[in-house]
């Protein structure tokens, strides 16, 4: 993890990360302990050694909690809890996702009821439980992510693809509803971030360059590239936006 700008106001934030416990999130909790702030997080698998790892790295331990984001009530038992322990969580990343693949005429009931409850709906709840707490302290920053699959018209998991995109709207309607408590909501949507499950399911040579060829900026995406806007997006660099889906895809989409 290398911290390219220093967010001063992050210092003793509460923050609250839904899988910050491998992946892109793994990163984030990294990323914003390495910024001061106080880190809660639920992962489903088991991330005591990443703990371990986080503590003997910044000094001081995240806040882990075992949980399955589709099990609400757990969910927010889980934000009470990390509100007791850092106060109330002022900066809230709804991180944690599932886009298994998926052909349409091979889906039922029980599998889009799953994907819509991982992908959308353990984002409004997670969104909701932190709302009066933010109120109290006079503010906060949600940010949600998305992805840009939904805006290429991407085929092979248009379950995955309705969420995301239900995400935006759903973002923009938090934004408005709470803006006057200072609550900000924004979106955050990745291009191809190069993860290890994304290097041992899909890149291949030939998909890696293929995609590539569609970005503006020909480096590829790091899980840095997310922690450097999320921690934006959760500082007060950013406090005038709200309502907005940032893309950082290097170039891929155009957005506005």
């Amino acid at each position: 993890m290398t911290k390219t700008a220093t967010f001063h106001d992050l210092k003793d934030a509460s923050v609250f990360i839904t899988g910050g416990g491998s992946g892109i999130g793994a990163f984030l909790t990294d990323g914003l302990m390495a910024q001061g702030a106080k880190v809660a997080f639920v992962q489903r698998s088991d991330a005591t050694e990443f703990t371990d790892e986080m503590e003997a790295k910044h000094g001081v331990r995240p806040l882990y909690m075992n949980c399955d984001i589709t099990d609400i009530e757990r969910l927010k038992t889980c934000i009470h809890t990390a509100s007791k322990e850092h106060g109330d969580v002022t900066v809230l990343v709804n991180n944690a996702a599932n886009d298994k693949r998926h052909e349409t005429l091979e889906v039922d009931e029980e599998f889009w009821d799953w994907s819509q409850a991982i992908n959308l709906k353990a984002y409004f709840f997670a969104c909701q439980a932190v709302i009066e707490g933010m109120r109290k302290a006079g503010g906060g920053s949600i940010i949600n992510f998305t992805s840009i699959s939904y805006m290429m018209g991407n085929a092979g998991y248009p379950a995955y693809t309705t969420a995301n995109s239900g995400l935006n709207g759903m973002t923009r309607s938090l934004a408005r509803e709470f803006g006057p408590d200072r609550i900000r909501v924004n979106a955050l949507a990745p291009g191809w971030v190069l993860t290890d499950k994304q290097k041992e399911l899909w890149v291949t040579p030939e998909a890696l360059e293929a995609h590539l060829e569609r970005q503006c900026l020909k480096d590829t995406l790091a899980p840095q590239d997310m922690v450097d806007a999320v921690s934006f997006l959760a500082s007060n660099a950013s406090r005038m936006m709200t309502g907005q889906s940032l893309v950082v895809d290097g170039g891929v989409v155009v957005s506005g």
